[in-house]
This record gives structure tokens, C-alpha cells and sequence, in this order.
């Protein structure tokens, strides 16, 4: 039997570490994109993805926003 996909912040990525996390680019804040299920860095103009709960933070993996 598998869980059902939540797409909520608390079900993907536990809220307090949203209120740590901050972009490895420019050390600012992240927003999450519930619709992607990503961490949006608006300074840097990137977005981590989130995979199992887990932020990826590396630069390099990250998608470049349009």
C-alpha cells in the first residue's frame, strides 16, 4: 500500500527548515513553489528541487528561471 503524494509544505519539506534554509547563492531567502514543489531563489533566479522531502541546495542542480 503506498501513501498518497501530498502536495502541501507540511507532507513535502517540514516548515521549520524552510525558516533555516537560505539560497548557497546569495544567502537570501527561499520561497516555496507548491505547484512545483520547489525552492525559489528569486535573487540568485534559481529554483531547488525537492525529492522525498529533501531540499536539493546545490547550485548546479538547480533550474535556472525564466
Amino acid at each position: 500500500m503506498t501513501k498518497p503524494k501530498s502536495d502541501t509544505l507540511t507532507d513535502i519539506l517540514d516548515p521549520r527548515l524552510l525558516e533555516i534554509l537560505i539560497c548557497p547563492v546569495t544567502g537570501g531567502s527561499l520561497n516555496y513553489d507548491k505547484k512545483a514543489g520547489e525552492l525559489i531563489s528569486k535573487k540568485a533566479g534559481l529554483a531547488y528541487q525537492i525529492r522525498e522531502g529533501v531540499p536539493i541546495m546545490l547550485a548546479d542542480e538547480a533550474r535556472v528561471l525564466d
